[in-house]
């Protein structure tokens, strides 16, 4: 057992580290509130994990002044010490990584006993609130002053002072130490108990292990491969260390298993690190000016790097000439397009290895025609795909750069020395999403790829919601040829909206063709060189006209600034068994919603029967944005210690109906009488919509109901007006063409107006407005 002052006083004095192989800090202010919540009223908060050693300086971290002899390296309660010490020092730990404001201005409520993070309109001049980390620093004496100098304290002053003097009292908690100690426990023995201990978090991988085994040798080999993931970001594409240490291993050793690693001395491998960067960065150079693949939302193919790389470095460091840098492209694009890489890696990665060791560029292009079936040619079929995690919205993208795609507004082709100041681009709906929506079409059909083009942004909002059957009668007129550059049919017949299925399987076929050909002179070596391709700009298209989409970055932005990591949007997810294609999830937290913490998550919110495989391969699956919010706000309440301390259940929906875990629900609209603003008529007014919503819309709102009989009708409509995001029953009809069966609607009215307060009733308003729905029609 050892008291918290003990332990952080080792930290101070560096007896108490992290091991290198430890991930950072990930924790939010909820669990920080709800950690000091729990030790000020005398909560179990579980013991430590300790690893004693006599560590060397490149097996921990932040150990740049660290003496010799024994060391305790925190292997389990790294979260909660960090935080601890965050909060009582007012800085973080010398080990630490991450964000220190998850831990910065704590205060504690002496009235209440309550922990809040600093609200200045709210704790400004009250001396009530108490600065938790000057408590700790600089003791009781001066709080004395604080509560003196107001009237108001004083009848409270002894019960205040006996709170204070219990929370500074949480330094002398003694905390239960687990020590793993003696000669035979390596590295890899370590990593394998923390792995075991930590269930309930994110495994350590093999990469992990090989790195810390490398950081003993040279310490410096974290923060070198840093450095180059830096700059490749600044570039703007993001890697991750696992992903660069396999380039290094594939340069070092020829083998895809990290454990190939051990034998590599920290002098071949930093060589090796070196030459990888040489390699990666040049191959993104290639990818950039030949094929126009400039940005990480673009990048094709991240797993075919490590063959790429081994490969130059059997030749030499380079490519002998265009003819062979044009042949491994056109490996490196049919391996990204038929995810070669998405199941077994390192099996797949072994067999490329041995394959361009023996038969190099020819051997990898036969390899993957066999492995396809014969079959190296692109069909239409294979543009069906939707959405920007498809995986042919890349080689949209690189058709449009290369082959000389030209703006429909100014007739110039999508070359940034042509634009000029013109070189923003956005992704480009060709048929407009509420005009789809209008007659039917469905979320997949509204995303296809087929239906994407790129223009400038300037273009984009002149044409804004147009249909094409206007704007590209004037295209055609004004600038002759630009429709076929961007391959659009040019039958008239085909831009209405009631034959856009038809005009998507035309395009198909006409993006089928033009990458077949294009792909063809890569292998043949008759695609002409060029002047390398200059970088553009894509930028987001603005998404007020799509109500999922909103819904979507409105979440992304709650949960970020609660503390969780930033998700991959539109992003594939496959079967690590077969590479096959599972889904594309609208958001997707492969570490968990905090690195470290829990499974990954998947936020997909399409129907797909294949939810149920990727919760057997253990991701968490959401198939609606008010399930996920709820769950997020569940989780941050228990670890905050407002909810009762039981395990959590995730109440989670991957079936049609998505209203499970909600705290929001679809709220409908039904003719009401009575007197006007009066709750009993507001409140028949909701229990009378369910049969509406379901006779007339299709939607079956029961989860609703649910929340009207615990909350009350009026309660209901105030927390959905409270959300930062509409519920998934707003978009839901929405997607009906029924928005005047939302609650939003209902509220408006001029019947029920006087229930809500003014800031209320604007949140409606610009809800149904922002979707075009005209407010005033139902006074």
């Amino acid at each position: 057992m050892s008291k918290l002052g003990t332990i952080l006083d080792q930290i101070d004095s560096g007896i108490v580290l992290l091991p290198e192989f430890q991930r950072g800090y990930v924790w939010n202010r909820d669990q920080v509130r709800g950690l000091m919540r729990s030790l000020y009223l005398g909560f179990p908060v579980g013991g430590l994990l300790v690893w004693e050693t006599e560590a060397d300086h490149g097996s921990v971290r932040g150990s740049d002044h660290v003496g010799g002899g024994v060391k305790h390296l925190l292997l389990d309660g790294q979260q909660r010490i960090t935080s601890l010490y965050g909060v009582v020092r007012g800085k973080p730990p010398a080990f630490f990584e991450g964000d220190p404001a998850a831990f910065t201005g704590l205060r504690f409520n002496v009235e209440e006993e309550t922990f809040e993070f600093y609200a200045p309109a709210k704790m400004r001049d009250d001396p009530t609130w108490v600065d938790v980390t000057e408590l700790f620093i600089d003791g009781i004496e001066p709080q004395i002053g604080n509560l003196t100098s107001h009237p108001d304290t004083m009848p409270h002053f002894a019960t205040y002072m006996g709170r204070l003097i219990r929370l500074r009292n949480i330094l002398e908690r003694e905390f239960h130490q687990e020590k793993i100690t003696g000669a035979d426990k390596g590295v890899d023995v370590v990593v394998d108990i923390f792995n075991r201990v930590n269930s309930g978090g994110t495994k350590l991988s093999k990469g992990d292990l090989a790195l810390a085994k490398i950081c003993a040798d040279w310490p410096e080999a974290r923060s070198t491969m840093r450095k180059h993931l830096g700059t490749w970001s600044t570039a703007g594409f993001q890697f991750n260390l696992d992903w660069l240490l396999r380039n290094v291993n594939a340069v070092a050793t020829g083998r895809a298993q990290f454990e190939s690693l051990e034998g590599v001395g920290s002098g071949d491998f930093a060589q090796a690190l070196t030459s990888s960067e040489r390699y990666i960065s040049g191959f993104l150079d290639v990818i950039s000016g030949r094929l126009g693949l400039d940005h990480d939302r673009v990048l094709m193919g991240r797993y075919a790097f490590p063959v790429v790389s081994r490969f130059l470095h059997l030749n030499g460091g380079t490519f002998a000439d265009a003819t062979q840098r044009d042949r491994m492209l056109f490996w490196y694009i049919h391996a990204a397009l038929w995810g070669r890489f998405a199941g077994s890696t390192e099996t797949i990665l072994t067999q490329d290895y041995d394959t361009v060791a023996r038969s190099g560029i020819d051997g990898l292009i036969t390899s993957l025609t066999r492995w396809r079936g014969g079959n190296l040619v692109i069909d239409g079929q294979d543009f069906e795909g939707f959405g920007r995690g498809s995986r042919f919205y890349p080689l949209l993208y690189l058709l449009t750069r290369v082959l000389g795609a030209r703006d429909f507004g100014s007739g110039l082709e999508l070359k940034s020395e042509m634009l000029g100041h013109l070189t923003s681009l956005q992704v480009h709906h060709i048929f407009p999403k509420a005009l789809l929506y209008k007659h039917g079409y469905g979320r997949s059909e509204v995303n296809a790829v087929a239906n994407f083009s790129f223009l400038t942004q300037q273009t984009n909002l002149a044409i804004g919601k147009r249909p094409p059957e206007e704007y590209f009668a004037e295209t055609e007129q004004k600038h002759p040829g630009a429709l076929e550059s961007q391959w659009i049919p040019t039958d008239p017949q085909l831009w209405r909206p009631d034959r856009y299925l038809d005009f998507l399987a035309a395009r198909r076929e006409l993006l089928a063709n033009a990458a077949n050909g294009f792909l063809a002179g890569l292998r043949d070596g008759t695609k002409p060189a060029a002047e390398p391709l200059r970088p553009v700009v894509v930028v987001s298209e603005e998404e007020v006209d799509d109500v999922r989409a909103g819904q979507v970055k409105a979440l992304v932005e709650e949960l970020v600034a609660a503390g969780c990591a930033e998700p991959a949007l539109d992003s594939e997810i496959a079967d690590p068994a077969t590479g096959r294609l599972l889904g594309v999830a609208e958001a997707y937290w492969p570490d968990g919603l905090q690195p470290g913490l829990g499974n990954p998550v998947v936020l997909e919110l399409d129907a797909n029967p294949e939810l149920a495989r990727m919760e057997e391969l253990g991701y968490e699956v959401f198939t609606s944005v008010d399930a996920l919010r709820g769950y997020v706000a569940r989780r941050n309440e228990q670890a905050a210690g407002l909810a009762d301390p039981e395990p959590l259940v995730e109440e989670r929906d991957t079936g049609a109906q998505t209203t499970t875990g909600s705290e929001s629900a679809p709220v409908v609209l039904a003719q009401s009488g009575g007197d006007q603003g009066t709750v009993p008529d507001f409140e028949r007014a909701m229990r009378g919509v369910y049969e509406t919503a379901r006779r007339e819309a299709g939607y079956n709102a029961t989860y609703f109901l649910g929340m009207v009989a615990e909350h009350g009708g009026l309660a209901t409509a105030k927390k959905l007006l409270a959300s930062p995001v509409v519920s998934d029953g707003f978009a839901a009809l929405w997607e009906r063409g029924r928005l005047d069966l939302t609650v939003e609607a209902l509220v408006v009215m001029d019947e029920h107006e006087s229930l809500f307060t003014p800031h209320e009733l604007d949140i409606a308003r610009h809800r149904l407005r922002q979707f075009d729905f005209d407010t005033t029609a139902r006074r």
